[in-house]
């Protein structure tokens, strides 16, 4: 016998209009319907068309849909696989239609690529650091490697955070159903503990409507129950357009057309290319409906039947519409050009400038020309907001912001933002410190000579005052003041013995003052004997008693001192044992008429000594000691190191200089850098005396640098060698939550939830101890760092009481301790048993002949429960169905389902004389066996009518319809007439005349088709028209019959508080009464049930049905020929809110 020929498929408007009313009449039945675990259906963004390039299955690993809580950190990972690649793929996430997150990238969104150069599998990721309400919506990532792409879709639903507490207990007792606060029963499970999901590990990818385009409009119903479809109307809208969108429009011109859309990179290149029917036809290039002539940025390239368009060095112009034009037809495309991202090379560092210091913040981008935006404090700076006082400057790739006169408004956070990157710094002004650069000095004149006192500071706006012993000095004819530039001097003319006295100049604003002195020098004529012994006339008033001079090393020192007696006498100096050569070398003696005068040129430290100076004559001898000390600048500290870190602080120490100069040391100073900036910042302006600083302000997991300058009376040091660098981080907070998991005799295991605040440092693992309830002694029960966060603490003395606490511990320390409120009895506890059923095992559970069944089972108990598997009641002894206990499952495997394995399981839990048992219904399905009785009852014209019985064999499942054949004698071919036809009779039309036909029947359950059809016991022959028939004598048929049921009633099971509906079909002449019965008590006028009767067609409609509208329903059709009657069973169910439902609540 030939095989059936396939049936043409058509789309039917009638067929798919009555889909529509079928799956909108089950809506009322279906309960709410929960999309399985890690199913995602894959949607493309409304109005998007997918990319260039060939789709290729590029991705090994693509994103999935998920709900994320709100404040939480995601990440999503793509792997791609480039074995088959000849470049580098690009990856681009989207957000919508076109927003290209790349350019996003910062504290909120992060990008990582890696590469496997032994598996040739590139990884991409992207995280969403703590998620808003803003980041839920539909996204895409699309990989493209030269002609080649793919593209994922992926969905984000944000949900707000769980409360920690339930805060009114009252709630948790709410009743089943939406009716009033009285109706329904109580439901306790807000009540429960809740329980975290264990990870399944990833399913695979189903995409719902590839199966659906492949489907059969029957089959639409079932498969959106099982993914979670609600709105069916728009599921056959969209179908509708998938089917046209497959067969497009054939085109004359074109064999393959443009893309719907292009994306290319700024600066990138782009073809886009056509396949024409003619190879010698010509096309037109257009740009926004404007010609495109062939140049060096767009070519033109022809070979065979394709048309390329390459467009060079693309840009923000060439994101515009392109069309190809062949003839009259034409086919049109756009070219999205997106600039990438600009990132920061060169980031600010941070400034410590004076009061009018000039202050410059650079940073350096990766591309010259690109725009960046300058803040303060948050405030956007600009040329119309910032003022005079702020400069922009622009120099390539180089950005800088230029403040000219830095004053205290200045301080505070300054930050750069490009399209890709930011960086920030602070910015700290301190006073302006006045510098001394010459003080004034001592003078001793005569009379009527001139006497100038001249100083200089740094600053040259800074004016003053002069005081004469405490009185301010006043300009006149004979003493003048001037102030030029840095420079400030007091001139007196023609001294008198009154001018003697202390001059100090004290400059305003500043709180120093510079002194000096003027000694009157008088001349007194005396007569003098020729006769005088030596004397040596020194002046010591102003360098003490001991006759001490100090000098700066590298500095000149030159004394003159007054030598008086006659006759002339001999001057003698000498260091030590050695005498000073005279008027030679660096050390040297120069002698006048009545001065000698010593010279030291760069003094040095070996210069320091007792000098002495002997004058002589024959009238006698005169000495003096003198004690020459060479002061220096101090060398610089030594050692510099850090003794420990904070969260923003570091504290460092360093040794006292080998030398301090010969002046004792004021004081050090600080600097501080960031590891790779060039930019030192100081962090005090007056000297610091302690050989310990605390430096703050700092930013945590940022390398730092330090190094300290000695001060002294001479100067500053040089600054000492950099420290080893350091990182301020601090330790994290206590660990939160810390809680007892489970306890044993000698064990007690521990869970517990990482610290709130854990910094840069991050966490190495954890240290768990314990001790005895009134003692002091913690002992540490772990080793080794314990990483997750949970531990089970072992070998502990059984009835004692103990304390447990936890810390964690990273770079910087350890933290505070989280410890248990109470002490913990060592003792095991007695927990009820508890079967927690999963979700797909509360229902029937059907399975075919043949596949496995795995039932895998968790429940609750201690100490471990006795686990007892029943059948239909009966202890199970089956060998053919295995069993599996553990410590906290229990797991029934059937290696080949057969029918015989059907039916109800009771797995039961036993811990002493406490029970818990569920129940699980199995049925196992085959497929049918042939419909039975098949023939040909009628046939009329060019119709024939058939008719058959059900099958003896349904395959333990309902039949839910036939598929009817026919063939020709002639040929024995055969034909598909009808499929998925449910009433046992059907009339076949079309026949053609003069023919005989066979009829055969399949009968069809959930399993597909019966293995043999049934075949018609006689045949149909279409008689030919035209030749002399003779009717037989008209006899009126009797159409009487008693009530019979075409359609039975179906069992059903449904939810509580969803409006359903029965259904049942009856013939019978006269027309049948119908009576419906609940439980067989005739149900009246009840307005809850709704009876209709449709043309034989009978429904009873059961509105919010209750648990209490559950058994057995029965309908009842009597006339005066006779009666018949259906039943079936309703069984009604709770609703069981899902979790996340309750969380969105």
């Amino acid at each position: 016998m030939a095989p059936a020929a396939p049936a043409e498929t058509k789309e039917n408007p009638a067929e798919e209009e009555g889909a529509i009313r079928r799956l909108c009449f089950s809506c009322f039945n279906l309960s709410p319907v929960i999309p399985p675990y890690n199913t995602h259906v894959t949607e493309l963004v409304p109005g998007e068309e997918p990319q260039t390039g060939e789709q290729t299955g590029l991705f090994v690993l693509k994103p999935e849909t998920i709900t994320a809580t709100k404040g939480k950190d995601i990440t999503f990972v793509a792997k791609v696989d480039s074995t088959k690649l000849t470049r580098k793929p690009t990856m681009k996430w989207l957000k919508g239609k076109w927003l290209d997150l790349g350019s996003k990238a910062g504290k909120h969104l992060k990008f990582k690529e890696t590469y496997d150069r032994n598996t040739k599998i590139y990884t991409y990721e992207m995280s969403i650091i703590k998620i808003v309400d803003g980041d839920a919506g539909g996204y895409r990532c699309e990989v493209g490697a030269k002609d080649k792409c793919d593209v994922c879709y992926f969905d984000i639903a944000v949900q707000a955070a769980q409360e920690e507490q339930q805060d009114n207990i009252l709630e948790s007792f709410k009743r089943s159903g939406n009716a009033d606060e009285d109706a329904g029963d109580l439901d306790f499970s807000a009540l429960l503990k809740k329980r975290k999901e264990k990870d399944q590990g990833p399913k695979e990818e189903v995409d719902v409507w590839e199966i659906l385009k492949d489907a059969k409009p029957c089959d639409y119903e079932k498969i959106a129950f099982q993914y979670g479809i609600t709105d069916l109307r728009g599921m056959l809208s969209r179908l509708k357009k998938m089917k046209k969108a497959v067969e497009p429009k054939k085109s004359d011109a074109f064999i393959r057309k443009l893309e719907p859309a292009y994306s290319v990179l700024k600066g990138k290149r782009i073809q886009i290319s056509v396949d024409l029917a003619d190879p010698n036809a010509s096309v037109k290039w257009l740009k926004n409906g404007t010609e495109i002539k062939p140049s060096a940025k767009y070519v033109f390239e022809s070979v065979g039947n394709k048309r390329t368009l390459t467009i060079n060095k693309c840009n923000l112009s060439d994101d515009a519409m392109y069309e190809c034009v062949v003839g009259e037809e034409k086919c049109i495309t756009e070219v999205f050009v997106k600039e990438p991202p600009i990132t920061i090379t060169k980031h600010l560092d941070d400034v410590h400038a004076v009061v009018d210091d000039k202050v410059e913040f650079e940073v350096e981008v990766s591309e010259e020309g690109a725009n960046v935006k300058w803040m303060k404090d948050g405030v956007e700076l600009n040329k119309e907001t910032a003022g005079s006082r702020y400069r922009f400057k622009k120099d390539g790739k180089r950005h800088i912001l230029i403040i000219n006169e830095a004053t205290k408004e200045d301080i505070g956070s300054y930050s750069v933002f490009t399209n890709g990157d930011e960086s920030k710094a602070e910015m700290d002004v301190e006073d302006k410190e006045l510098q001394i650069l010459q003080s004034i000095s001592d003078l001793t004149v005569k009379a009527a000579e001139q006497a100038v006192f001249k100083c200089e500071v740094s600053d040259e706006k800074v004016t003053g005052k002069w005081f004469k012993d405490g009185v301010e000095v006043q300009s006149s004819d004979r003493i003048k003041i001037s102030h030029i530039g840095r420079i400030h001097k007091l001139t007196v003319d023609d001294v008198v013995p009154e001018d003697a006295g202390d001059y100090t100049f004290v400059p305003d604003g500043y709180a120093i003052s510079l002194s000096a002195k003027l000694n009157f020098l008088e001349i007194i004529i005396e007569y003098v004997p020729l006769e005088e012994p030596p004397k040596i006339h020194l002046d010591t008033s102003g360098i003490g008693n001991q006759n001490l001079i100090t000098v700066v090393a590298g500095n000149k020192l030159r004394l003159d001192v007054e030598i008086t007696g006659e006759p002339a006498p001999t001057v003698c100096w000498m260091k030590g044992d050695q005498v000073v050569a005279a008027n030679e070398g660096r050390v040297r003696v120069e002698t006048e008429k009545t001065t000698s005068s010593f010279v030291m040129e760069a003094a040095e430290i070996s210069d320091e000594g007792p000098y002495f100076i002997t004058v002589t004559n024959p009238f006698g001898e005169d000495k003096v000691e003198l004690f020459i000390k060479v002061v220096d600048v101090p060398n610089a500290p030594e050692n510099v190191r850090c003794l420990s870190v904070g969260e923003d602080s570091g504290t460092i120490t360093w040794d006292p200089p080998a030398f301090d100069g010969g002046v004792p040391i004021k004081g050090y100073l600080i600097e501080r850098r960031k590891v790779g900036s060039t930019r030192w910042t100081k962090l005090n302006f007056e000297p610091y005396e302690s050989t310990t600083y605390e430096t703050k302000k700092m930013i945590e997991g940022v390398l730092y640098e330090m190094r300290v300058s000695t001060v002294n009376g001479i100067g500053v040091s040089q600054p000492s060698g950099n420290s080893k660098p350091f990182m301020p981080i601090a330790p994290t907070s206590a660990p939160t939550r810390l809680m007892v998991d489970d306890l044993t005799d000698t064990t007690c295991s521990l869970k517990w939830l990482p610290p709130d605040r854990i910094g840069a440092g991050g966490i190495d693992g954890y240290i768990i101890e314990y001790c005895k309830e009134g003692s002091d002694q913690w002992v540490q029960a772990n080793n080794a760092k314990v990483e997750n966060n949970h531990y089970k603490v072992k070998d502990l003395p059984t009835g004692e009481k103990m304390l447990f606490r936890v810390v964690a511990v990273n770079i910087a320390g350890r933290s505070l301790p989280a410890t248990l409120a109470q002490a913990v009895i060592i003792k095991e506890l007695l927990e009820r048993p508890k079967i927690r059923l999963p979700r797909q095992l509360r229902t029937k559970l059907i399975r075919v002949v043949g596949d496995k069944v795995n039932l895998v089972i968790p429940f609750q108990g201690k100490p471990r429960p006795v686990v007892t598997w029943f059948k239909e009641g009966v202890l199970l002894e089956d060998k053919t169905v295995g069993t599996r206990t553990s410590e906290v499952d229990t797991i029934l495997f059937i290696r080949t389902a057969e029918r015989i394995h059907s039916g109800k399981y009771t797995l039961s839990v036993q811990i002493e004389d406490m029970v818990d048992s569920a129940d699980i219904f199995i049925q196992v399905v085959d497929k049918p066996g042939p419909p039975t009785d098949v023939h040909v009852t009628d046939v009329w014209g060019f119709n024939a009518a058939l008719e058959w019985k059900p099958p003896k064999d349904d395959g333990n499942s309902e039949i839910i319809g036939y598929t009817i054949q026919k063939a020709d004698k002639k040929t024995k071919e055969w034909f598909m007439v009808f499929e998925h036809n449910r009433r046992p009779s059907c009339t076949v039309s079309d026949l053609v005349m003069g023919n005989e036909y066979y009829f055969r029947v399949y009968s069809e359950n959930i399993c597909g088709l019966s293995e043999n059809p049934g075949v018609s016991k006689n045949t149909a022959i279409i008689t030919k028209s035209g030749l002399n028939y003779e009717p037989p004598p008209f006899k009126e048929k009797d159409t009487s019959a008693s009530p019979k049921f075409t359609a039975p009633l179906v069992n059903r099971c449904v939810v509580a508080g969803y409006a359903t509906a029965i259904s049942c079909a009856v013939r019978g002449y006269p027309k049948p009464k119908i009576i419906w019965m609940k439980n067989n008590m005739i149900i009246g006028e009840d307005p809850k049930f709704l009876m209709q009767n449709n043309q034989g067609v009978l429904t009873l409609k059961i509105r919010r049905p209750s648990m209490f509208d559950g058994g057995k329903y029965t309908c009842r059709a009597i006339n005066d020929l006779g009666q018949d009657e259906v039943d079936c069973k309703l069984e009604v169910r709770a609703f069981v809110q899902e979790k996340g439902e309750e969380a969105k609540k």
